[in-house]
Parts: structure tokens; sequence; C-alpha cells
């Protein structure tokens, strides 16, 4: 009943940007935590970004300085504006989202379909 959309993904050189999107709805309260998660071939998925309700912001390592996330609580929506893209930021990106259904009710994580982001050189 709480669906995920993400869009934005796509083909970039290095150096490039590109912003993903991930929109919720459904039966929504609240959304505790926004999480962008991203998983190359081969490799475990991976927490890139995420946000809290508050605005407060946590990134891996490799992403810092580089990544930002976002949130716009009124419109159920979860943002990563990526600059500065490397090959070996092209991975399946997955937003994730912590959320709340009912006033009182359980917290409960919910995942959108993915995008793909490919840097190519």
């Amino acid at each position: 009943q709480v669906q995920l959309v993400e869009s934005g993904g796509g083909l970039v050189q290095p150096g490039g940007s590109l912003r993903l999107s991930c929109v919720a709805s459904g039966r929504i309260f609240s959304i505790y935590l926004m999480r962008w998660y991203r998983q190359a071939p081969g490799k475990q998925r991976e927490l890139v970004a995420a946000i809290s309700s508050g605005g407060v912001t946590n990134y891996a390592d490799s992403v810092k300085g580089r990544f930002t996330i976002s949130r716009d609580n009124a419109k159920n929506a979860g943002y990563l504006q990526m600059n500065s893209l490397k090959p070996e930021d092209t991975a399946v990106y997955y937003c994730n989202a912590v959320i709340r259904t009912a006033v009182g009710g359980p917290f409960s994580a919910h995942w959108g379909q993915g995008t793909q982001v490919t840097v190519y050189s």
C-alpha cells in the first residue's frame, strides 16, 4: 500500500551530474528516514546516503563532497544530487524509506524498484 517510485537515472560521462528522485505514495502518516542505496554488478548493496525527518544527513565515504541528499516532506519526496560522477558510481540506485502508515503505528521499510546509473568514458 506504499509505493516508492524512483526516476532520474541514465547515462552520463565522468564528471557529469544526475539528480535522482524518489516519490512515496499510498498510506503514509510520516516518513522517518529516506535513504539511497546502490548495487553494482557482482557486489553487495551498499548505503550511499541517508536523511532523517529533521534533515540530518549521512554519506558513504566514497560519495562525500560529490553527492547531496535532500527531501521535501510536503511532497513525500527524496532526492540525490550526484556531481562529479565516476565510472565506479555505476550501479542500480534504490530508494528506501522508513515509513509510519498510521498514528502510533510501527515503522516499516519500503523499497523502490531501482534506477540505473551508468557512468561511461
